[in-house]
């Protein structure tokens, strides 16, 4: 993670986009009134899938349940009917 102030930010703020994108760095942006954070777009996407899946308690439930499963009893994709 880089932390920076806002005043580093104005001056580069295509270098740290482009951290950010490129190299999946997390950006911690210092300000008087607050922190911000700026994180690629997959990253971001993936938060907010993660979100999704842990409100809904059925889902929540399948995947714990799909975790706490011994390998031996999974299904090998092949024998899988889609």
């Amino acid at each position: 993670m880089t932390n920076i102030n806002i005043t580093n930010l104005r001056k580069n703020l295509f270098e740290y986009i482009n951290q950010a994108v490129e190299f999946n760095d997390v950006i911690s942006v210092n300000t008087k009134s607050g922190n911000a954070v700026i994180i690629n777009e997959d990253d971001y996407n993936g938060l907010m899938e993660t979100l999704y899946l842990s409100s809904n308690p059925v889902v929540k439930k399948d995947i714990v349940d799909g975790i706490k499963t011994p390998i031996e009893e999974c299904i090998p994709e092949n024998e899988v009917d889609w």
